[in-house]
C-alpha cells in the first residue's frame, strides 16, 4: 500500500510565492535584460519574418540532428536493454528529419507552416466548441472564447490558403509576436520588482 502524497497547504503555496517574489526582486536586472533581448529579437522577427522563418527551420533541423545523434549514442551505450533496434530506428529518423530541414530549409519551412496552419484550425474549432459549452452554462466568458476560436480559424485559413507565400512570413511573424509579448511581460515584471525593491525600507 502506497503512502498518500503530501498535499500543499495554503501556507506552503504562500511561501512558494514569497520565495519567487524575493528571487525576482533579487535578480530583476537579469529579468530586465532577458526581456529586452526577447523584445528586440521579436521585433526583428516581425520586421523580417522570412529570415526568422528559415532560421527557425534550421534551428529545428539542428535540434533533430542533435537528438538523433544522442539517441544513437545512448542506444549503443545501453545496447543490452530491450528494444535496441527500435531505438536506433527512432534516432535515425530524427537525424534524417534534421538533415532534410538543414539541406532543404525552404521546403522544410513550407511543411512546418502547413503544420502550424492545421494546428490553428484544430485549436480554433476546439475553442469554438468549448465556447458553445460555456454558453449553454450561461458563462460570461463564452463570447471571448468564441472570438479567440474564430480568430484561430481565420489565421489558419490565411496561412493555408496563402501557401506557399505564407511560408515565408507565418512562422517568423507568429514567433516574433510571441517573443515580443514575452519580452514585454519580463520587462514589466522586472520593473515592478525594482519598484518594490526601492519601496522596501532599508534596515540600518
Amino acid at each position: 500500500m502506497t503512502s498518500p502524497e503530501p498535499q500543499l497547504t495554503a501556507a506552503d503555496i504562500e511561501k512558494i510565492r514569497a520565495d519567487f517574489s524575493d528571487a525576482v526582486r533579487a535578480h530583476w536586472k537579469a529579468f530586465l535584460i532577458e526581456g529586452l533581448i526577447f523584445l528586440i529579437v521579436g521585433i526583428g522577427a516581425i520586421i523580417v519574418p522570412p529570415l526568422a522563418s528559415v532560421a527557425i527551420t534550421i534551428l529545428l533541423g539542428w535540434l533533430f540532428v542533435t537528438i538523433g545523434v544522442a539517441g544513437v549514442a545512448l542506444s549503443i551505450w545501453a545496447r543490452q536493454m530491450p528494444g535496441l533496434w527500435w531505438s536506433l530506428v527512432s534516432a535515425a529518423l530524427a537525424i534524417a528529419a534534421g538533415l532534410i530541414l538543414l539541406i532543404w530549409p525552404l521546403e522544410g519551412t513550407l511543411s512546418l507552416t502547413l503544420v502550424i496552419g492545421i494546428y490553428f484550425l484544430v485549436e480554433g474549432i476546439a475553442t469554438v466548441m468549448y465556447a458553445l459549452d460555456h454558453k449553454r452554462e450561461l458563462s460570461g466568458r463564452w463570447g471571448w472564447l468564441m472570438f479567440a476560436g474564430i480568430m484561430d480559424i481565420v489565421i489558419s485559413v490565411v496561412i493555408v490558403v496563402g501557401l506557399p507565400v505564407s511560408a515565408f512570413w507565418a512562422m517568423g511573424l507568429i514567433v516574433g509576436i510571441n517573443l515580443m509579448f514575452g519580452g514585454v511581460s519580463l520587462i514589466g515584471m522586472a520593473l515592478a520588482a525594482r519598484a518594490e525593491l526601492n519601496a522596501t525600507p532599508k534596515v540600518a
